[in-house]
């Protein structure tokens, strides 16, 4: 990552500021017009703004834009435990901001019905499920963010897109479940704003519990000292010739 530490600040904040903005102002929007803008509009809000931040702000600070993503990171050893707690705070912040900027923006009585675009548990669906809910959905984020965004062997220029199409996706799955945050932050800026804390700790614990898993299997994935890309004996190697076909 290129820039010093309030550049990247900076550019999480406003980067978290979009995607929370965008989602929740979706959310907001299908209330207003009755329907209009439907699941499949609210997934795609959500990925489109996210795929535009992670291309606007990697070249800065990496672009994580959520809490779990810095975790995986800094279990991955990406980033460094202060930098990884400044970015959760500036993360946060350009949250709740967003969802200041929401209750400007829409009625009282067009968020109340959708508390702002906050996500919250679907009918039937138990705290203990959501969390496993959010936990699945949030590896597949975070473990798709570390291969293509993280790895250096990874190809180039395609993971905003690949980003942002695995958010759309979640949504469309586990947006009616739990609102399918996958992202404390993008959870906490609403909730704040609207005052809605029902079951708010799901939305802490499955994104981290995700996010946890997402980095072990990534470290798991890495190849092995001696045996890389560069290696005498890896995939480029002599012997790769000999080996099996990926």
């Amino acid at each position: 990552m290129t820039g010093d530490l309030s550049k990247r600040l900076l550019a999480e904040a406003v980067g978290t500021f979009a995607l929370t903005f965008v989602g929740a102002a979706a959310i907001c929007t299908d209330a207003y017009s009755g329907g209009q803008v439907g699941l499949l509009g609210i997934a795609v809000a959500h990925g489109l703004i996210l795929s535009i931040m992670v291309t606007a702000t990697a070249h800065i600070s990496g672009a994580h834009v959520n809490p779990a993503v810095t975790l995986a990171a800094f279990l991955s050893r990406a980033i460094g435990l202060r930098h990884a707690m400044c970015y959760v705070v500036v993360q946060l912040i350009g949250a709740v901001l967003a969802g200041l900027m929401l209750t400007a923006t829409f009625a009282a009585d067009v968020w109340q019905p959708v508390v702002l675009g906050t996500p919250v548990l679907g009918p039937g669906v138990a705290p203990g499920t959501g969390i496993f809910i959010e936990a699945i959905l949030t590896f597949f984020l975070v473990f798709t963010v570390l291969q293509v965004a993280m790895d250096p062997r990874a190809p180039r220029h395609v993971y905003g897109f690949a980003i942002g199409l695995v958010l759309t996706a979640n949504i469309l799955v586990g947006g009616p479940l739990t609102g399918a945050a996958v992202n404390p932050a993008r959870a906490f800026g609403p909730a704040l704003a609207s005052w809605t804390w029902n079951a708010h700790h799901v939305y802490w614990i499955g994104p981290f519990l995700g996010a946890l898993i997402a980095s072990v299997v990534y470290g798991a994935l890495q190849p092995a000292v001696g045996n890389g890309p560069d290696s005498p004996d890896g995939p480029d190697g002599p012997e790769a010739s000999g080996g099996m076909a990926a």
